[in-house]
C-alpha cells in the first residue's frame, strides 16, 4: 500500500474544512401569539356552541385550533378565560366595523343600513344563537358565563350602536332624546323576532338576503321617526 488513498480522504492542501452548519434552538415560531389566540378563539367558539360550557373540552379546542394543549394553557390559563376571550374577540371585530361605519361619508340611510346589517350578522349568527341557548340552560351552574356574555357581548353591542347614533346626532343628521335607549329599541326591532324563531326551533338562521331586507326596513322606519325636520336642516352645524 502506498498511502495515496489516505491522502484523498481529507481536504486538499491549503483548504480549510467547511464549518459545521449551525442549527437554531428549537422549532422556529411560525406565527405570533396574537395569531395563535385568534385561531384558539375561533375553535373555542365552535366547541362552546356545539357542546356547551360544561362539556367543552380544552384538549379538543387545542386540536381544532391546531396547537398543543400546553400552548393553549400558556396563552389562556382557564376555561372561563377562554370563554371570555372568545366573546370579547368576536365583539371587538364587530365594534371596529360599526365604528368605521360611523366615520365614512355615506348618506345616513345607507350608513344606518350598514350598521344594522353588522349588528344583525353578529346577533343572528347560528353559532351565536346556539351559544345563547346553551348559556341560558347552564347559567344556574355557571353564572359567570351568563354575566360575561351579558357584559362583553350584549351590553357592548348596544353601546356600539348607541355610540354610532350619537355620532350621527352630533353631525346633525338625526334627533334623539337618548341614544342608548334608541339603540335598544332599534336592536329589538331588528333582531327580536328572527332570533326567537331560531332559538325556539321554528326557523333556521335567516339568510343574508333576509337580514339585508330587514336592516333596510328597520333603517327606513327608524329614520322616519327621528329624521331632522326639513325646516331645521339648514340650521344644523354639519359634521361634528
Amino acid at each position: 500500500m502506498n498511502g495515496k488513498g489516505k491522502g484523498q480522504a481529507g481536504p486538499q492542501a491549503g483548504q480549510s474544512a467547511p464549518a459545521p452548519e449551525r442549527r437554531g434552538r428549537g422549532r422556529p415560531q411560525l406565527r405570533s401569539d396574537d395569531e395563535t389566540r385568534a385561531l384558539i378563539y375561533e375553535a373555542a367558539r365552535r366547541e362552546f356552541s356545539e357542546r356547551g360550557f360544561a362539556a367543552a373540552n380544552i384538549a379538543d379546542v387545542a386540536c381544532r385550533a391546531g396547537v398543543s394543549t400546553k400552548t393553549l394553557y400558556r396563552l389562556i390559563p382557564t376555561k372561563l378565560a377562554l370563554f371570555e376571550g372568545m366573546v370579547t374577540d368576536r365583539v371587538d371585530r364587530f365594534v371596529s366595523i360599526v365604528n368605521l361605519g360611523a366615520c365614512d361619508g355615506r348618506n345616513i340611510a345607507a350608513a344606518l343600513e350598514a350598521a344594522l346589517l353588522s349588528c344583525a350578522e353578529l346577533i343572528l349568527d347560528g353559532e351565536v344563537i346556539a351559544l345563547q341557548r346553551i348559556i341560558l340552560a347552564e347559567s344556574d351552574k355557571f353564572p359567570d358565563i351568563a354575566e360575561t356574555f351579558y357584559e362583553k357581548a350584549m351590553q357592548r353591542t348596544v353601546a356600539a350602536l348607541a355610540n354610532w347614533l350619537g355620532v350621527q346626532q352630533r353631525r346633525g343628521r338625526i334627533v334623539l332624546d337618548d341614544a342608548e335607549t334608541a339603540a335598544g329599541m332599534l336592536l329589538g326591532m331588528l333582531v327580536f323576532k328572527p332570533q326567537r324563531d331560531v332559538m325556539f326551533g321554528h326557523k333556521p338562521p335567516p339568510a343574508r338576503s333576509e337580514i339585508e331586507a330587514r336592516a333596510r326596513a328597520c333603517a327606513a322606519l327608524f329614520l322616519s321617526g327621528c329624521a331632522v325636520p326639513a325646516d331645521q336642516t339648514s340650521k344644523q352645524s354639519g359634521d361634528a
